[in-house]
């Protein structure tokens, strides 16, 4: 990150300093030579506050921060003198004549310049303390607004682009009612859907590494309320207290559950007709899931014939 306090300093050891020989005393830019080589020195060498290695540092970090190229430099002569026109700081900093202008209009509305009202129309620094933190945080409350507009507009179409999705897919095979998934967003998103519309079972084998999400466990719960019924059973001696509490919840909301030794696998089934079975990778070192999400009755009942039996045996 930009130092304010470093840049800052530069800008005090500038308004500290006496002008050099040659320099113009309305702006305290040395005149002779023209404008800087890379820092805010002259051309004639009687000025350089501000090496040309650390010039260009701090132009780089501007310019990542969000400024353009004219702007991080003006911005960075700024710092290193009281106050400039236009003109003299187009000169000074390399920047076009006729985008001078527009940089500095730029550099006000962003924080970093501000006018001064004299005979001539003058303009100089605000100070990086001021202006960096005042920046980002307006930056910040940008791209928040900027992610809440793209949220809501993904929202807006994901009804249209499922319908279309659905009648993109109705012709897949033979195998539309199996689909692999590994990526964990969407395996949660197909969970929270089947639990949602559940009607009257819901099945799960729990085992670790548990990632219980409270939303998937409120929805649990909203299901149970329905008069869903729902079976849980958890590996023996595998739950932390975090773990502990959400059974805890789960029986106080009528979730029956029972534990065993060992259960095959994640597993969640619903209504006897569609579920999901989490599969650990065995080639990987850290657990890695993929789940297979079928819709499928003859393979539910074979899920279903197998969780009585580890029911009938757990307690």
């Amino acid at each position: 990150m930009l130092d304010a306090s470093s840049l800052g300093r530069f800008a005090r050891t500038r308004a500290e300093r006496p002008p050099a020989a040659g320099a113009n005393p309305e702006h305290g830019a040395a005149t002779k030579g023209g404008g800087p080589t890379g820092g805010f020195a002259d051309h004639g060498g009687e000025l350089k506050e501000l090496p040309d290695v650390e010039f260009r540092r701090f132009w780089q970090r501007l310019q990542s921060m969000g400024l353009n190229a004219y702007e991080a430099r003006s911005y960075l002569v700024l710092v290193g003198h009281p106050r400039f026109k236009a003109l003299e700081l187009a000169a000074r900093a390399h920047v076009p004549r006729q985008k001078i202008y527009e940089v500095l209009d730029s550099l006000v509305e962003k924080g970093f310049a501000q006018v001064i009202q004299e005979k001539t129309k003058m303009f100089s620094a605000v100070p990086p303390d001021q202006a960096l933190p005042s920046y980002l945080a307006r930056r910040r409350q940008s791209l928040e607004h900027e992610l809440d507009d793209q949220a809501r507009a993904a929202q807006g179409m994901i009804g249209e682009l499922m319908t279309a999705y659905s009648e993109g897919q109705g012709g897949r095979g033979t195998l539309d009612y199996l689909r692999i998934v590994s990526d964990p967003g969407q395996i949660a998103a197909q969970f929270r859907k089947m639990a949602a519309d559940a009607h009257h079972e819901y099945l799960e084998f729990s085992r670790p590494p548990y990632a219980v999400d409270p939303l998937d466990a409120a929805i649990v719960m909203e299901a149970r309320e329905r008069g869903v019924r729902c079976r849980m059973i958890v590996e023996q001696g595998t739950l932390d207290p975090a773990h502990e509490k959400f059974l805890a919840d789960y029986r106080a909301a009528g979730v029956e559950v029972r534990q065993i030794e060992k259960v095959p696998m994640k597993m969640a089934l619903f209504d006897g007709r569609l579920g999901l079975i989490a599969l650990l990778d065995p080639v990987v070192t850290k657990p890695t899931w993929t789940s297979v999400i079928f819709e499928h009755e003859g393979m539910a009942e074979a899920m279903k014939g197998l969780f009585e039996d580890y029911w009938r045996r757990a307690t």
